[in-house]
């Protein structure tokens, strides 16, 4: 090959201008052109200025910057057989022989059927605060929202203390509740409410009940955006009305989690895994996920990534019964 793409797409993710800067330095060490695509699947759609040449100035001073300088976008467009068809017109124009894509499961959706449709390989990076692909121990920003996570309970746990209140902390986690179990082992919470275990809120109710008889001043609950029950502002309503004199507060983290400069794991991992697409794309490979497993280097098909289902960390759920026993 003798020139690449590489682009972003989804949402955001701390670490992602690590792992383009990653892959345009690994690409022109190895004698490969790099052309940056704005917009990810939209600009690639429009083509034009959307298309960028990249050089080793272009990614310098960004390692530790949040977002993507790259853009990045959901197209709706590249969902149809027309929308794909101008994208390899524009590829083609181009000159892209191959192409890195940075993001999570709806951006390698799109590129395994780009593929499977007009034969321009990828390989992609993880990029997805959220840590649900299959086929890597850690996805770019995972940390870093874990971490920002974790210093906001901290600060709530202040208030919570000083008001003796209950605080519902609502985490980013629509499908997964990666964030949330760690970030209520490393902030000390009391319990996770996770889209993965259907959990009712009789068993919050039966914990306040329990904290009222103990005498315990105050307590975290730390809920992911996607659980069972609605989300942690119909949790407190509902505690509201089935607990008499029940006060508690709710905070919301949202997308203050997607964003910051990256952590120094995310900064090393992105970086990996960036050098390890583009050795990846270099060695003939395609359709395929560079991820990090037991510290290694270690390519998952598309479908694979796509579709199998990661799991919990059960010793972890484990902790946090015995951890608030």
């Amino acid at each position: 090959m003798k020139k690449i793409a590489v682009f972003t797409s989804g949402g955001d993710s701390p670490g992602m201008n690590a792992c383009i800067r990653a892959v345009v330095r690994t690409a022109i060490y190895n004698q490969v052109e790099v052309v940056g695509i704005m917009q990810g699947y939209k600009g690639m759609i429009e083509g034009g200025e959307n298309f960028q040449p990249l050089t080793s100035r272009s990614v310098g001073n960004i390692i530790q910057r949040g977002g993507t300088i790259l853009k990045s976008s959901r197209s709706k467009e590249f969902m149809t057989p027309e929308g794909r068809k101008k994208a390899h017109e524009n590829l083609k124009a181009n000159g892209i022989e191959g192409i890195v894509c940075i993001g999570g499961n709806g951006t390698f959706t799109g590129a395994e059927i780009f593929y499977n449709e007009f034969g321009i390989p990828s390989i992609g990076a993880p990029g997805t605060i959220d840590n649900d692909l299959y086929g890597t121990d850690l996805t770019i920003g995972f940390d870093t929202a874990i971490n920002t996570a974790v210093q906001a309970i901290d600060k709530i746990r202040d208030t919570a203390d000083s008001h003796g209140r209950a605080f519902f902390i609502e985490l980013m986690g629509r499908d997964a509740g990666f964030i949330s179990l760690a970030a209520t082992i490393a902030g000390g919470a009391e319990i996770v409410m996770l889209p993965e275990i259907k959990e009712d809120h009789h068993k919050v109710v039966e914990f306040f009940k329990s904290r009222s008889e103990s005498k315990k001043s105050f307590s975290i609950i730390i809920v992911a955006e996607g659980n069972y029950e609605g989300g942690a502002s119909a949790i407190s309503q509902m505690l509201n009305k089935e607990i008499p004199g029940f006060e508690s507060r709710v905070v919301v983290l949202g997308h203050i989690q997607r964003g910051g400069s990256p952590t120094a794991y995310d900064r090393v991992l992105a970086s990996k895994l960036g050098y390890g697409a583009v050795n990846a794309l270099l060695a003939g490979e395609k359709n395929k996920m560079a991820g990090l497993i037991n510290n290694k280097i270690c390519l998952t098909p598309f479908i694979d990534a796509i579709q199998q289902k990661k799991s919990l960390n059960g010793d972890l759920l484990t902790m946090i019964d015995i951890f608030n026993t």
